[in-house]
């Protein structure tokens, strides 16, 4: 276990599928915290990730999850923060490779395309992988030199 709180957030169409893995992860002993939003209404995806993502700037969380319809709104507004690697994900071999290569962080599902089962086995996955380092260590380093290129 990376860590023992883990960050979550969507919008509207991931509200479900973010209740569903929170219940997941408490299950599993992890602490949660959610910035929401807290219902099914229309929302911004923008103003529940941004907070996020700033919490895990500072350091307040090591890995997140975030959820949408496509997952690709959430995934480039986390991304814009330069320790944010938010792997947007719709098979469990994905979320393995996202962790184990390029150490993402955060984890951004597509609630509109993938069942709600694939859902919780794709974060199984993204939970169970460990950053393997070696080549992909400079690698991943270069993702934040482009910040200065």
């Amino acid at each position: 276990m990376l860590s023992s709180t883990i960050a979550l957030a969507g919008d509207h169409a991931g509200f479900d599928y973010k209740e569903a893995l929170k219940a997941v992860l408490i299950e599993k002993g992890y602490s949660v915290k959610d910035f929401g939003p807290n219902a099914s209404d229309s929302v911004d995806y923008p103003d529940y990730i941004h907070p996020m993502a700033q919490a895990m700037e500072e350091g307040d969380f090591k890995l997140g999850i975030i959820v949408c319809g496509s997952g690709n709104g959430v995934a480039i507004t986390a991304n814009k923060y330069p320790h944010i690697r938010a792997a947007l994900c719709w098979l469990p071999e994905l979320a393995s490779l996202a962790r184990q290569h390029n150490d993402a962080n955060v984890l951004a599902l597509p609630a509109r395309f993938i069942e709600l089962e694939a859902a919780k086995n794709i974060l199984d996955h993204f939970l169970a992988a460990d950053f393997e380092g070696g080549r992909h260590a400079r690698r991943v380093a270069k993702i934040a030199d482009g910040l200065n290129f």
